[in-house]
């Protein structure tokens, strides 16, 4: 394709589609916080029936990504992110009709379905974009907006929640889903050619046909990692609260963002020069730390450096792992692989807070969640080294 073998890493394509995932996610990520406390204050919802809410999410994001990264290039990359955009779109000002707790559960649900199917379809169309030279600093790059959105959302929910209330939030996000799903429906995308082969493979029902196996173990370690930082989305702003920082604990997700953009752009180049054990390694340790530092802190400044060494953890790990996961494929599979990959992380990301909760119920307090949550990327460095070979994931960087 002529768009791979330029070697103009910011083109034209490449920023429009990530300015488009970013704003996805951004949607996302500013509903994720504040749902449980909307439920519960707003609509009456339990506690448990919140968390349901939330939770709910996740299994639609699921669902699109095991359908859509199977039939992704069967159906094109361009409709379905115009459609995908489109529904997402619809279902986002659903929001403003959950007068009850079972219309927001499903809401949630068809709303997830619509983020999953967007987010799927420009993981894929991203990597036409990117010089094959370029893949770790262009996925690094592309990255970078999830992990800004996983910062700004949670950021904007939190501050304007009290301030303006759920539906003016809607209303902002309703027209932030307009603005891009209109960019989606004039932005340029190139569907890629099967081979009858390939559409064979891709009609038969089988769980290859839904997982790439290649990439079940960075799925996995992305699952981990999700679970610990399902911690810092689900339990932060609660514990805040108990410590009465509750403004920093705002200020939390700015640091993160800021640390995120200020070494994304050396970490993928790092990765591309020196191989992904270079950049893994670092996140599984700063991940440690930032927990670690979150367990024990007491006053605003380790709150806010939590914040910076979790965001050179989880927030490096997100996209080196996506660049990870591309080596390890050949093109006919990227849709099915990042499928597996983002279903990983999102399974941890929403499961962690059930599962945290449990733990929570044993140990007694948030602090010790976080002190349980700072071994799991020690455990994740141990698996690492043992089962992942990155001499045999080269394809790509050649």
């Amino acid at each position: 394709m002529k768009i791979k073998e330029e070697e103009k890493l910011f083109n034209k394509g490449f920023i429009t589609i990530t300015i488009i995932n970013f704003v996805v996610f951004l949607v996302y990520y500013c509903f994720v916080v504040i749902t449980a406390k909307y439920a519960t204050q707003s609509l009456g919802a339990s506690t448990a029936q919140a968390g349901f809410a939330v939770g709910i999410y996740i299994i639609g994001t699921l669902l699109a990504r095991l359908y859509i990264g199977k039939k992704l290039e069967l159906f094109g990359r361009r409709a379905v992110l115009r459609y995908g955009a489109l529904f997402y779109l619809i279902t986002t000002a659903a929001y403003l009709v959950s007068s009850n707790i079972f219309i927001l559960d499903g809401v949630r649900f068809l709303n997830g379905f619509g983020y999953g199917a967007v987010s799927t379809a420009a993981n894929a169309i991203v990597t036409a974009y990117i010089p094959e030279a370029k893949y770790g600093e262009g996925i690094n790059y592309y990255g970078l907006s999830t992990s800004l959105a996983a910062a700004i959302g949670p950021f904007i929910g939190l501050l304007l929640l009290p301030l303006v209330g759920f539906k003016a939030i809607i209303i902002l996000a309703v027209v932030l889903a307009f603005i891009t799903m209109l960019a989606c429906f004039k932005f340029k995308v190139n569907n890629i050619v099967l081979t009858e082969e390939s559409r064979a493979k891709i009609n038969t029902f089988s769980l290859e046909s839904f997982i790439e196996f290649k990439v079940l173990f960075i799925a996995g370690i992305a699952f981990l990692i999700g679970i610990a930082y399902s911690s810092v989305l689900g339990f932060l702003s609660i514990y805040a609260d108990q410590l009465h920082l509750v403004t920093a604990g705002a200020f939390f997700f700015v640091v993160y963002a800021l640390v995120v953009t200020l070494t994304r752009p050396m970490s993928g180049k790092i990765f591309d020069r020196h191989g992904e054990n270079a950049v893994m390694y670092p996140s599984f340790i700063c991940l440690t730390i930032g927990l670690i530092l979150l367990a024990f802190t007491g006053n605003t400044f380790v709150l806010l450096a939590s914040g910076a060494f979790v965001g050179l953890g989880y927030g490096t790990f997100m996209a080196n792992g996506q660049a990870v996961t591309l080596k390890l494929v050949e093109k006919d599979r990227i849709g099915v692989a990042l499928s597996t990959y983002f279903i990983g992380l999102d399974l941890g990301l929403g499961v962690g807070p059930y599962l945290l909760g449990a733990v929570k119920g044993l140990l007694g307090s948030y602090q010790h969640i976080y002190i349980f949550c700072a071994v799991i990327p020690i455990i994740v460095a141990i698996l690492y080294m043992i089962f992942y070979k990155p001499g045999k994931a080269t394809k790509v960087n050649g």
